[in-house]
């Protein structure tokens, strides 16, 4: 699957999103892109341990505490935190993970496309949802 039909996939397919990362600060990129996922119609489940509530979601620490299935994991975090992210999002069962703008770990993509999920790096969901979808 090359990546165009790796976006497209997770667009139509990937309704649940869990947001790792995400900020409750308005001028935060990753508060934007949520925003505009819930807008759109998407579930936007906040993970992050600096937050109690994004959104109108409450947040979890981490992606093994939300209790219902995640679809796709959408991680705004540093690229050298990515790795444990991409392996949680395995563990618990994920589709996809989508490494936003600037979030590259080559060997974490590969462990998930090893493990059977749609992987999207270093590209921005929004950018790519409305690019996609005009």
């Amino acid at each position: 699957m090359n990546e165009l039909e790796s976006i497209r996939r997770i667009l139509d397919e990937c309704r649940t999103i869990a947001v790792v990362g995400l900020s409750s600060d308005p001028f935060r990129p990753s508060h934007g892109v949520a925003a505009y996922m819930q807008r759109g119609g998407y579930r936007v489940i906040p993970v992050n341990p600096n937050e109690k509530e994004v959104l109108g979601e409450r947040s979890y620490a981490r992606l093994a505490q939300v209790p219902d299935p995640i679809d796709l994991v959408n991680i705004f975090r540093r690229s050298d935190a990515a790795g444990e992210i991409v392996d949680e999002a395995n563990a618990i069962g994920a589709k996809a993970v989508w490494l936003q703008e600037g979030v590259i770990d080559e060997s974490a993509a590969k462990r998930a496309s090893e493990a059977g999920l749609i992987v999207v790096m270093d590209r921005c969901w929004l950018k790519d949802h409305h690019a996609l979808n005009r």
